[in-house]
């Protein structure tokens, strides 16, 4: 198994449930396992009876298992002031006003909340070296996958801003000043150092994510969600990514053959419809299922989140980078 394991799938079908279980899954094969929530719900807390924060936390009463919630509007927010502190010192005092005006309409935008979580989610994969195992507990399929998508967008789009940037300096410090100094403003420029480092960061990202990340989606055994599990495996396809396995979470106990009366017989049609279900998923898609998890009565933690991770037939052994 590749180091960086993601779940995915649409709101509420289980995501944090499942993650943490393999995160416990891992730990107790004796990985040093980090799970890391990016789902603004941030139900890791609730699952481990343990507040986390933006930095990793030991889990108390395991051993080898870490966690951590970023939050996505303080990452925004902290995104936002980077890049004002970045610009206020290549920019003159007289428009630094305008481009915070600027910056700040910008992160209102669609997409400012997947460009803020990409830098957080990127320095955790560089700054993984202690851990064997990193889990990420996703945001909803949608904003995953535009998250995702991001390397291969922007690095082509920087390597044009580079272009533009180094010719518009080359000629405007000719006109100016002459050709050797304008070679050694160019090279000493600070917006290209910066586009250049983003760059870096791109290039690294979409390396990691090809070569050294593990994609799960997790599903539940309704029209919707199948649907959404479709789209969510035609769409990393298209980026290169592809989808290792499905778990089908919320599956409706069977009742025992003995029970009888208006509630055991809804549940009889509801567990009937929902086998069609996983039927048409097991038969649609190419991707195998590790698990399908029953609901439980209880919320899972403790022993039930024990229970779920025994029923993840997923491997945990880390794959060598030379078998890749």
């Amino acid at each position: 198994m590749e180091k960086f394991v993601f779940f995915g799938g649409k709101g509420g079908v289980g995501k944090t449930t499942i993650s943490s279980a393999y995160g416990l899954k891992c730990a107790r094969s004796g990985l040093k396992t980090l799970v890391v929530s990016t789902d603004p719900a941030h139900s890791t807390s609730d699952v481990f009876d343990q507040q986390f924060g933006d930095e990793p936390a030991s889990v108390e009463g395991h051993e080898n298992i870490w966690a951590m919630e970023i939050d996505p509007d303080e990452e925004v927010e902290e995104h936002m002031m980077e890049i004002k502190r970045s610009m206020g010192d290549q920019v003159s005092p007289a428009i630094v006003n305008e481009i915070d005006r600027q910056i700040e309409l910008a992160h209102r935008t669609p997409g400012a909340y997947e460009a803020a979580l990409f830098d957080r989610f990127v320095d955790v994969m560089r700054n993984s070296e202690e851990y064997d195992r990193v889990v990420f507990d996703t945001s909803p399929t949608g904003g995953t996958l535009r998250l995702l998508a991001l390397p291969d967008f922007l690095e082509g789009w920087i390597d044009r801003l580079l272009e533009k940037r180094a010719k518009s300096i080359d000629l405007f410090e000719k006109a100016a000043i002459g050709e050797r100094e304008a070679r050694r403003r160019a090279e000493n420029d600070p917006i290209i150092a910066r586009l250049r480092e983003r760059k870096e960061t791109f290039e690294f990202a979409g390396n990691v994510l090809r070569n050294e990340a593990a994609f799960f989606l997790v599903l539940n055994p309704d029209e919707l969600s199948i649907r959404e599990t479709g789209r969510a495996i035609e769409e990393l396809t298209e980026s290169g990514l592809s989808v290792a396995g499905l778990v089908i979470n919320k599956v409706t106990p069977k009742p025992e053959e003995s029970e009888d009366g208006r509630g055991a017989r809804y549940l009889r049609e509801r567990c009937q419809t929902e086998r069609e279900r996983i039927d048409h998923i097991r038969e649609s898609f190419d991707e195998p299922v590790i698990a399908v998890v029953e609901s439980r009565v209880e919320e899972v933690k403790g022993t039930l989140l024990s229970d779920v991770a025994g029923e993840l037939d997923v491997t945990v052994e880390r794959t060598p980078k030379s078998t890749r």
